[in-house]
Order: C-alpha cells, then sequence, then structure tokens
C-alpha cells in the first residue's frame, strides 16, 4: 500500500456532460474555443497537467466544475462550443466513392499532451490528419502508442541534456481502447522470432479522422516484447525492427481486424515498410505468383522519404532480419534470398534497408520539397540505373503546416475583423490573401506586438519553473530575462527551435563571437537570440553543441542576450514561432529536406533569416524574409565560416537596420510590408491543405485508379505487366538503337526536323518501346526545374521539348525496326538533343518505372 496511487475523480455536473467527450477528440487541439473551456476551468491545474483536458477532467476541484456549471457566461460558451463541434463532425465526405487511404508512421504530434511524438516528422503526421479531417476525406491513420513516448529534456546548470522518460496512463491520453464484436479488447498478433506477439488496438479520434495506435504491452506478451513499444526511437536494433514489424504487418492485420479495406497506403517514412510484404503476403495467398503480386502491390503503394542521407535510413544485418523473419517467410512461400531481394542496396548489400523495400514496393515516391525531390532522387539513382537523376520516378510535394494550429488566436481575430470569418476557407486561395496589404499598418503591428508580449511572458514563465527547479536564485534569472519583456517588446528578438541535430548547426553564429557579441549589444539597436531545442540521447555531438550554447548564455557579455529554454515541444514551439521577430533556420545544404517550423512562423507574420535549403528555397519571394545561397566549397570548417559570415553580415546590413527603421508611431514601416508579404506568399501555398490536395490529386487517386486496371479479370493486368517487365528485362542487353541518317545542325525555323533510327529489339515489338527526339534549350537559356510546390502538376518547362518517332514499319536486314521522326520545332534557339528508346507498356505507373533507357 505504501506509495500507492489513490485518485479521487470529480463528477461532472449534468448541464457540462459533454465535457469529457471534448476532450476525448483531437479536435481540441487546434480549436482553441475548445481548448479554452478546460484551460478557464483552472489555469494552474491546466499548466501543470501540460494542457492535458482527460487528466485536468480527473483531478480538477469539485466546487470549479459546479460554478462553471452555474455561470451563464461558461453555460454559453460551452453551448457554442460544442454546436460548432457536432456542426463539424457531421459534415458528409466530400465524395462517398473516394477511395479509402491508409496513412502509416511511427509518430504523430498532435499536441503536446499526447507525448508519441519527437519532432518535426511526428508534428509533420498530427498536421496531416487534422487537414484530411478538416476536408473530409475518407482516411484513415495508423501508428503505434508508446508507453513512454519521446524524453522529457532538462538541461544542468553545465549545460548537460538530461533525458527524463515518464509511464504515461492511457487514461490520460486521448484514446479509447477498441472492442472487438465479441465484447473483449480486440487484438492482433505477429509472428516475431518464433513467437506470437500480441498488440492491442487503441483508437484516437483527430477530428473525423480515427488514428488507430498498437501497443504491446499484453499480458500475453514476454517482458521484451512488452518493451517493443515502450520508448519512441528507444532500444536496440532487435527493438526497432519488432517496432517496424508491429506498425507495417501489425497496422495492416489490425484495419482488417476493423473490416477496413484501404484503397491505398501510404507508407509516411520507411519505418512503416513491413506494410508492404503483409499485402505480397494477402495476394500471394489468393494465389498470385510473387513478380504479380508485387506489381499489384506496389501499383497501390504511396512512399514519402523524408531523409536527405542515405545514413539516416533503417537497415537490418541479413542475420537479424531472418530471425525475425522465418515465421513469416515459411508463409510466405518464397526463398528467403528473394525476400532479402527486396531490401538490398548496391552500396550495402548484406543490409535489408526499409527504404530499398518502400522503392520496389511503391510505384510512386516522393520526397517533401523540390530540392529533397532531387536529393532523393541521386540517392535512389540505383534503383532506375540507365534513367539521369532529374528524370527519375522521385518526384516531390512541399511539406506544409495546418495554419488552425500554428496561426496565433490574435491573428484569427484579426482576420475574423478585417478579412471576414470565410478566410478559412480560402487558405489557398492567392489572390484573397493580398487583401491583407491595404490593411492599416498600426492595427496590424499592434497586433503582431500582442502576440509577441504574450510569447514573452511565457517563455519567462517557463525559465522561471525552470530555473527554481534547479534551485537558482532569483537574481540569475532577473539576468537572463531581463531583456524579455512582455511590456515593451521592441527588442529585435530571433528565434532559432529545432531539433539538435549537427546538419542544423544550432551554434553557427557562435563562430565569430565578437562579432555576434557586438551585434546584439549595438547602442540603440539591441538583439536577443532565443535557443529551444533537444539532442537524440545517443547523439554526443548534438548534445555537445547545446552545451555550447547555454554555457554562451552565462557569460557577463552574452547573460540576458542569448536564452536557451529547455524541453522544447509543441507548446513551445508555438509560442516561439508565433512570437519571435525573426526566424533563424541554417542547416546545411542540401540536408534540409522540408522543414517546416520557418512556415509556421511565416504565416504569423515573421520574418525567416534561412539558408536557401529545403521548403525556403521555394517559398523565399526577396521581400518576404532573407534567403542566405549556400556556399559551394568542399571544406566544412570553411563553409561554416562563410556562411555565419553571410548570415552576419545580412543581420548587419539588413536586418537590424531594418527593425529599427521606425517611424514616428513606433514601428518599420517596411518591416510591416514584409511581414504582410510573409503571410500572403506563405499561407496559400505552404498550408497542409495544399499539400493534402496535391497527394490526392498527384498521387491518391492515380493509385487506386492503377490498382483498378491491374486488380481487374482475376489481375489480368497485373500479370500482363509482370509477364511483360520478364521479356523486357530479358531481351533488353541486345536492345540498341543506331541513327540511319544524320539530324541537321542547323535548320531554319520553317523547315521540318525529319530523322530516321533503327532499334535492333531482340524479339521486342516495336509497341513494346518508345523512341522520342528530346531536345534541351541552350540559348536562350531556360529553366529546367519542376514547378515549385508539386512535381505532379500539369506543366513542362519552356525550354524542354519533345516528339515521338514512329515505327515505318520497315526493317534493315539485320532485322533492326526502323523509326521515323517529322516535326516542326516549336520554337527557334539553340538546343541541345538526344534520342532515347525506353520500354513502354499502358500499365506502368511511371514511363521510366524500370530504369532502361537507351540513348543516342
Amino acid at each position: 500500500m505504501r506509495n500507492a496511487l489513490l485518485e479521487v475523480t470529480p463528477v461532472i455536473p449534468d448541464s457540462l456532460d459533454r465535457l469529457p467527450q471534448l476532450a476525448g477528440n483531437l479536435f481540441f487541439s487546434w480549436h482553441r474555443p475548445i481548448r479554452a473551456l478546460f484551460e478557464d476551468l483552472d489555469p494552474e491545474l491546466w499548466e501543470q497537467t501540460g494542457g492535458n483536458p482527460r487528466l485536468l477532467l480527473r483531478c480538477i476541484d469539485q466546487e470549479k466544475l459546479r460554478r462553471a456549471a452555474e455561470d451563464p457566461v461558461y453555460l454559453a460558451r460551452y453551448s457554442e462550443a460544442l454546436g460548432l463541434f457536432d456542426t463539424y463532425l457531421a459534415a458528409s465526405a466530400r465524395s462517398s466513392a473516394a477511395p479509402l487511404i491508409a496513412y502509416f508512421c511511427a509518430e504523430y504530434g498532435f499536441h503536446e499532451s499526447f507525448p508519441i511524438y519527437s519532432g518535426g516528422l511526428g508534428v509533420l503526421a498530427g498536421d496531416y490528419c487534422k487537414a484530411a479531417s478538416d476536408e473530409r476525406l475518407n482516411f484513415v491513420a495508423v501508428g503505434l502508442l508508446y508507453g513512454q513516448g519521446y524524453f522529457t529534456q532538462t538541461v544542468d546548470n553545465d549545460g548537460v541534456q538530461h533525458a527524463e522518460y515518464a509511464e504515461h496512463d492511457p487514461r490520460d491520453l486521448p484514446v479509447q481502447q477498441v472492442i472487438g464484436s465479441s465484447g473483449e479488447p480486440l487484438k492482433i498478433s505477429v509472428r516475431i522470432a518464433g513467437r506470437d506477439v500480441v498488440a492491442r488496438l487503441w483508437k484516437a479520434q483527430a477530428g473525423r479522422v480515427p488514428v488507430y495506435l498498437l501497443d504491446t504491452n499484453c499480458p500475453e506478451n514476454s517482458p521484451s516484447d512488452r518493451d517493443v513499444t515502450h520508448r519512441l526511437y528507444g532500444g536496440d536494433e532487435s527493438t526497432r525492427i519488432r517496432q517496424e514489424m508491429i506498425l507495417g504487418i501489425g497496422g495492416r492485420r489490425a484495419l482488417r481486424a476493423l473490416g477496413l479495406e484501404p484503397a491505398v497506403w501510404h507508407l509516411n517514412e520507411g519505418h512503416a515498410a513491413f506494410l508492404i510484404l503483409e499485402l505480397l503476403r494477402e495476394h500471394l495467398a489468393s494465389g498470385l505468383e510473387l513478380t504479380v503480386a508485387l506489381e499489384a502491390v506496389a501499383s497501390m503503394c504511396v512512399f514519402t522519404t523524408h531523409t536527405p542521407v542515405a545514413a539516416g535510413h533503417d537497415a537490418f544485418g541479413h542475420d537479424l532480419l531472418i530471425a525475425h523473419f522465418n515465421d513469416f517467410i515459411q508463409e510466405l512461400g518464397v526463398p528467403a534470398e528473394r525476400l532479402l531481394e527486396l531490401g538490398r542496396t548496391p552500396s550495402a548489400p548484406g543490409l535489408f534497408n526499409m527504404t530499398r523495400l518502400a522503392l520496389n514496393g511503391a510505384r510512386r515516391v516522393n520526397g517533401v520539397s523540390r530540392v529533397h525531390g532531387l536529393v532523393s532522387a541521386r540517392l535512389c539513382a540505383d534503383e532506375w540505373p540507365e534513367i539521369r537523376p532529374e528524370e527519375n520516378p522521385v518526384g516531390f510535394v512541399t511539406n506544409g503546416v495546418h495554419v488552425p494550429t500554428f496561426l496565433h488566436q490574435s491573428w484569427a481575430a484579426f482576420f475574423d475583423e478585417r478579412l471576414g470569418r470565410d478566410w478559412r476557407e480560402q487558405l489557398v486561395d492567392l489572390g484573397f490573401w493580398h487583401r491583407l496589404e491595404p490593411l492599416p499598418d498600426d492595427a496590424y503591428w499592434t497586433t503582431a506586438q500582442s502576440v509577441k508580449s504574450r510569447m514573452l511572458a511565457g517563455v519567462r514563465e517557463r525559465l522561471q519553473r525552470a530555473y527554481t527547479r534547479k534551485g537558482l536564485s532569483a537574481a540569475q534569472w532577473r539576468h537572463v530575462t531581463r531583456s524579455l519583456d512582455p511590456h515593451d517588446p521592441n527588442i529585435l528578438t530571433i528565434g532559432f527551435a529545432r531539433r539538435f541535430a549537427t546538419y542544423k548547426r544550432a551554434a553557427l553564429l557562435l563562430k565569430d563571437r565578437q562579432r555576434l557579441a557586438q551585434l546584439i549589444h549595438k547602442p540603440g539597436r539591441p538583439v536577443v537570440l532565443l535557443f529551444a531545442g533537444k539532442a537524440h540521447p545517443a547523439d554526443e555531438p548534438g548534445k555537445q553543441v547545446l552545451r555550447e550554447i547555454m554555457q554562451l548564455m552565462l557569460m557577463p557579455e552574452f547573460i540576458g542576450r542569448v536564452v536557451f529554454i529547455e524541453d522544447y515541444d509543441m507548446q513551445l514551439a508555438r509560442w516561439l514561432v508565433s512570437g519571435v521577430d525573426v526566424w533563424l533556420n541554417n542547416p546545411i545544404a542540401p540536408l534540409e529536406a522540408s522543414g517546416t517550423s520557418g512556415m509556421k512562423a511565416a504565416i504569423n507574420g515573421r520574418l525567416n533569416l534561412s539558408v536557401l535549403d529545403g521548403w525556403w528555397a521555394e517559398g523565399w519571394a526577396y521581400d518576404n524574409g532573407w534567403g542566405i545561397p549556400p556556399v559551394n566549397v568542399r571544406d566544412p570548417e570553411r563553409r561554416d565560416a562563410l556562411e555565419a559570415e553571410l548570415i552576419l553580415d545580412a543581420l548587419e546590413e539588413e536586418v537590424v537596420p531594418l527593425y529599427y527603421a521606425r517611424n514616428g508611431d513606433g514601428y518599420s514601416s517596411e518591416w510591416v510590408r514584409r511581414s504582410k508579404r510573409a503571410m500572403m506568399t506563405v499561407i496559400p501555398q505552404f498550408s497542409t491543405r495544399r499539400m493534402l490536395h496535391d497527394y490526392v490529386d498527384g498521387l491518391y487517386h492515380p493509385a487506386a485508379r492503377q490498382y483498378g486496371l491491374l486488380a481487374a479479370q482475376g489481375f489480368a493486368g497485373a500479370r500482363a505487366l509482370a509477364e511483360w517487365k520478364r521479356r523486357v528485362r530479358e531481351a533488353w542487353p541486345k536492345v540498341d538503337l543506331r541513327l540511319l541518317s544524320d539530324a541537321p545542325s542547323e535548320l531554319p525555323q520553317r523547315e521540318r526536323l525529319t530523322v530516321r533510327i533503327a532499334a535492333a529489339l531482340a524479339g521486342l515489338a516495336p509497341s513494346d518501346v518508345r523512341v522520342e527526339f528530346v531536345a534541351r534549350r541552350r540559348l536562350p537559356e531556360a529553366s529546367f526545374e519542376p514547378p515549385a510546390l508539386s512535381s505532379y502538376r500539369a506543366g513542362r518547362s519552356e525550354g524542354l521539348w519533345s516528339a515521338a518517332l514512329s515505327p515505318t514499319g520497315e526493317h534493315q536486314p539485320d532485322g533492326a525496326a526502323v523509326f521515323a521522326l517529322d516535326v516542326q520545332p516549336p520554337a527557334s534557339g539553340q538546343f541541345a538533343t538526344e534520342i532515347r528508346l525506353y520500354p513502354f507498356h499502358d500499365l506502368l505507373s511511371h514511363p521510366y518505372e524500370l530504369g532502361l533507357m537507351k540513348r543516342l
């Protein structure tokens, strides 16, 4: 009985009896009026529970509930919130025939009170589910319910990070255990390493979207298997492979047990790639051969990679994989070597690579920004060995952010008043957001400063709690926070908050400490730098960077002007992105896959000062922030020094002078203009609403249609495609092409271009290939970059044109088929030209899917 926990729960008054329902739906995480209902019941308890409405309702004083139940103002707010909640949930799906999309991810960041996320990947996944709910998409999400989740960060007086893990009671989380038709909790099992590992199923509701989470903490499991879902990204390789088996294989089995049959499967990162093997197992069990099953499965899978370096892709040793999958391989009925081949890369043949499995098992693959799309195409180029990286099947959809979650409530109220309440329906309308331009600068600036004041107050309070916990004096706290005055928010404040991975270079500006000290202490133009972020517990270099910043902030020349705030979470993120004046981001290019924190700052009118990498390479419009071009040098030390110098130059010569170029009303008119431009350019282009529609139109609907074609008539299409690919691969080494007539080096504009080639097809028919003439304009110079935001949008570079060569029916003496071109060039200029031949079939998902091409 010693130290046993006794919880005495209050009784919810009848007039507030739906508060638990509001607390149980993650809609509260992006609907502030609902969140405020809980916070206003007991602001102190709200803070103590980490903004957790379910825990608050279990621990709140009965008297406070009674007072709220008798308060007509509170009851009116409660009634209004319920009305909005019910209307939101009752809205019908956009299309009753829309395919069901299943979204798999290892982490989800919905709200700080639901700690099953570690950083950007999880927050993006949470934002995406919220957008799917807002857009009434037919959508279900699958993940894992971690007993501890990610760690809580504390940093001692020496700057050493300590990771603290807390057990989470499911009663405190916005989840309900799923009950099966038998009345018992619904469970699934996965055969792992010779034993059945059981997982129970929980359901979180994110607005209209169900999120199913698996948890292996079941009495049927051994202690080591119960720990599989204990900690996010924790444990050894055996734990990681078991986690990913539960996510991918178990996640599919959970949906099957629920009677859900998705038409499209979206793997958000490689952690979920074992899903492909489970889908293969199902198709093989129906009697399909492996190659046919693989065509069917791959057609319905979408894979999004977020990792810009090969070392970041999960890979497991073959012995480890076989040990865990032996029974599964037996059930598949395929040789182990054939399974291993699905995850083998040429650079590491002894490892089973999860990204390679996803590339082999998904016909639609994308990165998360235009820069990252090309980086990923190069990283995965050996999957399509004869295709240039910029033309291979890896596309991109640039990430976005969920505006209702990260737009500060003061801005939402400002928009309601100045733009009308329907602005929420205009998030992707570029023209609509130009209505910000003529709004009064003084009202705009007053709102911005009000938001900043709230951020400063929150940061001061958070620092005070941390200093009190560490036993530091009030005088030390006052020194550190002396420039963070909510009543005088007129000091230029720069924020840097993200994971302390080394490539993000949190300490880049510290390279020239003397220059930095001069910058932040310039008379009449002071500057404050706010830092926050966690280093992975195993990332010693990242922890060293954090230590360096912590030690710097206590030096006499930096105290009060460089401030680190510990335990970066979604609450702190919302404060900082909405409240700092400038958002700093200085990754090593091109290692920032996308980055979304800068988007969150920009939608709040904050100006980015960032290296032109990830999303900012598309988002920078010259007058909506500052773009720092990456320097092209190989030496890392010199690169860092040069880029730090460029950032300091921008601060000294542009950012600081512009901020302090105050008019008679106490603000910089040009700063306000740029702030409006940040909102006008970023809100309509970088929201998850735009992102979601790019996935739906460019990936989901094509995948659903493709699977329908391949699965029709007993998978006749998949069988035909698999057999055709076999024939093509067998013949390809002997396929060749040669010119029969030289193309002219000069051609008057009005003359037609004629070309004849002979193609030795090694038994293939002319209809099995496509022969193209391709011209890339050199002069006048042309850009060949894909369109911003999504490579799946219609459009082609003006400097590129192509024309198909048609078979003439003639054959050369050696049997080579003749193809001819007779075309009018569309424009004059100087062009680099080539003729290329590649296999083509109407059922291919991408014309270069086989990775085979011959060129002249």
